[in-house]
C-alpha cells in the first residue's frame, strides 16, 4: 500500500477545514475522557417576533466575566452528512464487497459444522441427520436472516453497527454515560438530532428517567457494552484459529502421513500471513478477497445441490420442525450438547452489524437474502444427502461431500475462504477497539488509517499483533478444532445476547415501538441465544473457558480504565482555578506576558483546570495569548466538520484568553498536522472576534433603540436570578440556527433596524486582531498537561489497587501525547500534577 494512502492518527489533534474545503488537523489523544462543551440552549419555540424576542433576551445580562459571551460556530444547512451512493450498481458493488469483509466467517461454518455435532450425536437413522440439518437451517433463518437483516441492521447509528454503536444511539436519547460528556450544546450537532416517532412517548420518558436516575442501571449497562465487546475482541482471536484449522485438517485424509503437529505448522504458517497482510488496509483486502469468496459461494451452492441430486432429494424433509423434536426426542441429553456443535453455523453473524460502518445496510441485506443464505442451505441439505448414504464420514464430512476431480480446486479455495473468513472479526476488533478509546472507556492506542475515502477502515498495529500471538497459542495448545469450537460457541453467543438486550432498549427507548413487538423480539431470540448458551456452557471444561478468560481480562481493563478516566475529570472540575483568582492576578496574570500564542491542553470547558496555575507558578513568563483547547468526544460516528469548533472568551478582554472546544465522533478521521492547524486556529480566533464585535454593536444599538420604552411590558419580561441565565447569554446570531435549520443569518439580520446594520465596527477590534497576528508571528507553544490520580490514604484497598497499581500501569504504557506529536519538542511544554481521589 502507497505510504500516502495511509493517515496514523497521533495524540493531540483537532479537525476543521479551511476556505478551500481542505481538511486541517492537530493531534489530542492525550485527554483521557470526554470534556463537556458549555451549555448552549435552543431559541424559543414557535416564537414568530424575532427582533422582539431578541430584544427580550438582552433586558438583563449578567455580570459573570466566564460566561459565553459569543459562540463562532457555522452550522452547514445545506451540507448534512455525506450520504453513500444510493444508485442501485453503486450498492451492487458494494454488495459484492461485503463477501470479502462481512461474510467469510458465515461461509466457512459448513467446514465443521456436521462434524463437530455428530462428534456428539452418533448417526443411527435418518432422524438424527434430519433433525441436525433442521436445527441448522432453522437457526440460520431465525438469527442472521430474521434478526440481524431485518433488525439489528435498522438499529444502527447514523450507518455505523456495533455494541458500541448501540451505547452511542442509547446515549444521545439518555444521559446514562458514566462519563459527564452530556451537555446541551451536544444536541446542536446536525448528527445528534434524531426523530423521535410520537406513540409510546410517555413509556420512553420514564423509561428514560429511570436509566438517568439510578447510578447501579448506567454502571449495569456500560458493564453489558464492555462484556459484549470484549466477547467480539475474543471472537477475534477464535475465529481465525478454528477456520484456518478446519480448511488445513483437509489435508489429513487425502495425503498419507499428515499429522496433527503438521497441520497445528500449517495453520500457524497461515495465520502469521493472514495478520502480515492487515496492515494494507480492509479496503485492498476486501478487493482481494471478495472474488475468492464469490467463488467459494458458488462451489459451496453448486456441491450441496449436486449431492443433493445425486444422494438423497428426501432431505428437504427438514423443513419441517417436528425433525427438531424427533431429534431431541430420540437423544435427549446427546441433542442439548450437539447444539454446542449446531450453534456454530451462525458463527460470523455479528459481524454484519459490527462491520456495518464499511458498508450499507441495503449492501449487507442483498448480499446475504440472494447469494450467502441460499448457497449456505444448499451446502448443509448436500453434506446431509451425502450422510444419508455414508453415515460413517461424519467426521470429514465436507471434504467426503465433494467430489474427487474438485477436491484440490476446492481445498485450495477452501483454505483461501478460511483466511477470509477471519477478516470479517478481525475488522470488527479494530472498530470496537477505536469506538471504546473514543469513548473514554480503552487505553489510548495507535490507529492507522488505511483509506482517505472510508474512515471505518483502520488498522490499529498492537491489537493486530496480539490477535495473532493469541491464535498461535490457541491453535498450538488445542491442536483440535473441536476443543475450540467449544470456545468459540461461548464467544458467539455471548455476543448475540448482548445485541439483543440493547437492541430491545432501542426498541423501547429510540423506536417506540408496540409494547407486545418489543416483547416479542427477546422472547423469541433472547429464548434461542439462551437455550443454545446453557448448551454451549456444559462445555466449559473442553475448552470454554478460554473466551470466558479472554472477555473477563479485557473486561476489567476497559472498566478500570473508564473508572480512573471518571475520577481524573472530576478531580480537575473539582479543582479547578476560580475567575476571581485570576481577576486578582490582572491582564499580566501575575507574571510576564510575552509575544506567542500558548495551547493548554486539558479536559475542561468550564473554568480554569488546575494545572493552568502550575504553569503560572513555574514558568517566568506566559504567552500574549492564551488559548484553553479541549478535545470533547460526543456520542455520534462524525461531527461535519462545519460543526467542529466551539470558541469562546475567558475572562476580559485585555487577558487574550479564550477557550476552544473541538467536537469529534468515535468514528472521526484524525491526522496530524499541526502547521495546518496553527493557521486554522488563527483565522476562526479572528472570525470569532469579527463576530463578537458584530454582535456586541448589535446589542448595543438594540439598548440604545429600546431604552426610552423601558415601561411594564420590558420588566414582565425579566427573567427572575439564578433562573434562565444561560439564554441570557446567548449569542444573537444563534437565532439562525433554528430547529428546522432553514433560516439564515440573512433572515434574522433583516428583521434588525438599518441604523443597528450601519453601526461602526469595535475600536478596539483592529488592536486585537494586530496583538493576534504578532502573537502568531512570535510562535506556538504547546502547553500539555500530565495529570495522575492516586488513591487517598483512608480508601478501601480495592480502590488503591485499582487506582495505583493497574490504572497507573494502564497510563504509563498507553500511546502518550507529546510522544506522538510531530510540534518539535522545542515547541511542548509540560506539567505534571498529581489528584488524589
Amino acid at each position: 500500500m502507497e505510504e500516502e494512502d495511509k493517515i496514523e492518527e497521533g495524540s493531540v489533534r483537532l479537525l476543521g477545514c479551511n476556505s478551500g474545503g481542505e481538511t486541517r488537523w492537530v493531534d489530542g489523544s492525550e485527554v483521557d475522557s470526554d470534556s463537556p462543551p458549555w451549555s448552549l440552549l435552543q431559541p424559543e419555540s414557535g416564537s414568530g417576533d424575532g427582533y422582539g424576542s431578541m430584544r427580550r433576551r438582552l433586558a438583563k445580562r449578567p455580570n459573570r466575566l466566564d460566561s459565553l459571551d459569543v459562540e463562532a460556530m457555522e452550522i452547514a444547512y445545506a451540507h448534512g452528512h455525506q450520504s453513500k451512493d444510493s444508485s442501485i450498481w453503486f450498492t451492487i458493488a458494494l454488495a459484492f464487497q461485503t463477501l470479502g469483509v462481512v461474510y467469510g466467517d458465515l461461509g466457512t461454518s459448513p467446514l465443521y459444522v456436521f462434524s463437530d455435532v455428530f462428534s456428539k450425536v452418533s448417526i443411527e437413522s435418518e432422524v438424527d441427520i434430519l433433525g441436525a440439518l433442521s436445527l441448522v437451517m432453522y437457526t440460520i433463518t431465525l438469527i442472521p436472516l430474521a434478526k440481524y437483516v431485518f433488525v439489528v441492521l435498522k438499529a444502527n447509528d447514523n450507518g455505523e453497527g456495533g455494541t458500541f454503536a448501540l451505547y452511542s444511539l442509547i446515549c444521545r436519547y439518555a444521559k446514562v454515560s458514566m462519563l459527564p460528556n452530556r451537555q446541551i450544546a451536544d444536541e446542536q450537532i446536525s448528527s445528534f438530532k434524531l426523530k423521535l416517532p410520537t406513540p409510546e412517548l410517555e413509556r420512553a420518558l420514564n423509561i428514560k428517567e429511570t436509566l438517568e436516575r439510578r447510578t447501579s442501571l448506567k454502571t449495569l449497562l456500560l458493564l453489558l457494552v464492555l462484556m459484549g465487546t470484549s466477547m467480539i475482541i475474543g471472537d477475534g482471536i477464535l475465529t481465525p484459529a478454528i477456520s484456518v484449522m478446519s480448511a488445513v485438517s483437509g489435508l489429513q485424509g487425502e495425503i498419507q502421513g499428515i499429522g496433527t503437529s503438521v497441520v497445528v505448522l500449517v495453520s500457524i504458517v497461515l495465520l502469521v500471513v493472514l495478520f502480515s497482510i492487515q496492515r494494507f488496509g480492509t479496503g485492498k483486502v476486501a478487493f482481494m478477497f471478495a472474488p475468492i469468496l464469490a467463488l467459494w459461494f458458488f462451489s459451496l451452492g453448486s456441491i450441496g445441490l449436486y449431492n443433493v441430486v445425486k444422494y438423497d432429494l428426501t432431505v428437504i424433509r427438514a423443513l419441517n420442525p417436528v425433525y427438531i423434536y424427533l431429534f431431541f426426542k430420540k437423544n435427549s441429553k446427546d441433542a442439548w450438547s450437539a447444539l454446542g456443535g449446531c450453534v456454530l453455523c451462525i458463527t460470523g453473524a455479528e459481524a454484519m452489524f459490527a462491520d456495518l460502518g464499511h458498508f450499507s445496510v441495503l449492501s449487507i441485506q442483498i448480499a446475504f437474502t440472494c447469494l450467502v443464505f441460499p448457497c449456505l442451505l444448499l451446502a448443509y441439505m448436500g453434506q446431509a444427502a451425502y450422510l444419508m448414504k455414508y453415515p460413517v464420514s461424519a467426521e470429514r464430512i465436507f471434504y467426503d461431500s465433494v467430489p474427487d476431480s474438485l477436491f484440490w480446486p476446492v481445498f485450495v479455495i477452501a483454505t483461501l475462504a478460511a483466511m477470509i473468513a477471519s477478516q470479517a472479526m478481525i475488522s470488527a476488533t479494530f472498530s470496537c477497539v477505536k469506538q471504546s478509546m473514543a469513548l473514554g472507556c480503552f487505553p489510548r492506542m495507535k490507529i492507522v488509517h488505511t483509506s482517505r475515502k472510508l474512515m471505518g477502515q483502520i488498522y490499529i498495529p498492537v491489537i493486530n499483533w496480539f490477535l495473532m500471538i493469541m491464535c498461535i497459542i490457541v491453535v498450538s495448545i488445542f491442536q483440535s478444532t473441536t476443543d475450540i469450537a467449544n470456545a468459540y460457541g461461548i464467544a458467539e453467543v455471548g455476543v448475540m445476547m448482548v445485541s439483543t438486550t440493547l437492541v430491545t432498549i432501542v426498541m423501547l427507548l429510540i423506536w417506540q415501538t408496540n409494547l407486545i413487538l418489543v416483547l416479542c423480539f427477546p422472547l423469541v431470540f433472547g429464548t434461542i441465544e439462551l437455550t443454545y448458551m446453557s448448551a454451549v456452557l456444559s462445555k466449559i471444561k473442553e475448552g470454554g473457558w478460554l473466551p470466558l478468560a479472554f472477555a473477563s481480562c479485557f473486561l476489567c481493563v476497559m472498566y478500570i480504565w473508564n473508572y480512573g478516566s471518571v475520577l481524573k475529570y472530576q478531580s480537575e472540575v473539582r479543582e479547578k482555578i476560580s475567575m476571581d483568582f485570576l481577576l486578582d492576578l490582572g491582564p499580566t496574570l501575575g507574571t510576564q506576558r510575552v509575544p506567542g500564542i500558548g495551547l493548554l491542553y486539558n479536559e475542561l470547558v468550564q473554568g480554569i483546570p488546575s494545572i493552568f496555575g502550575q504553569f503560572l507558578l513555574g514558568l517566568p513568563a506566559i504567552h500574549s495569548t492564551l488559548v484553553f483547547v479541549c478535545i470533547k468526544y460526543v456520542p455520534v460516528p462524525v461531527v461535519p466538520l462545519e460543526e467542529r469548533f466551539l470558541f469562546r472568551r475567558v475572562g476580559p478582554k485585555d487577558y487574550h484568553m479564550f477557550r476552544c472546544i473541538a467536537r469529534y465522533g468515535y468514528k472521526d478521521v484524525r491526522k496530524e498536522d499541526h502547521h495546518a492547524f496553527e493557521q486554522l486556529l488563527v483565522e476562526s480566533l479572528e472570525k470569532f472576534l469579527r463576530r463578537e464585535a458584530q454582535d456586541l454593536a448589535l446589542e448595543r444599538n438594540l439598548f440604545e433603540s429600546d431604552s426610552d420604552n423601558a415601561s411594564v411590558s420590558s420588566r414582565d419580561h425579566e427573567v427572575p436570578s439564578g433562573y434562565g441565565n444561560e439564554e441570557l447569554r446567548m449569542p444573537l446570531m444563534h437565532d439562525r440556527r433554528s430547529e428546522a435549520g432553514t433560516s439564515t443569518s440573512e433572515e434574522v439580520v433583516s428583521v434588525l433596524p438599518s441604523s443597528v446594520m450601519s453601526s461602526e465596527e469595535d475600536p478596539t477590534l483592529e488592536y486585537e486582531l494586530s496583538a493576534l497576528r504578532e502573537a502568531m508571528e512570535s510562535g506556538f507553544t504547546y502547553l500539555l498537561a500530565h495529570g495522575d490520580v492516586r488513591a487517598k490514604k483512608n480508601s478501601f484497598f480495592l480502590k488503591k489497587l485499582v487506582i495505583n497499581y493497574f490504572y497507573a500501569f494502564l497510563r504509563r504504557n498507553c500511546r502518550a501525547g507529546a510522544a506522538n506529536m510531530s510540534v518539535p519538542h522545542m515547541n511542548i511544554l509540560q506539567v505534571g500534577m498529581t489528584y488524589m481521589v
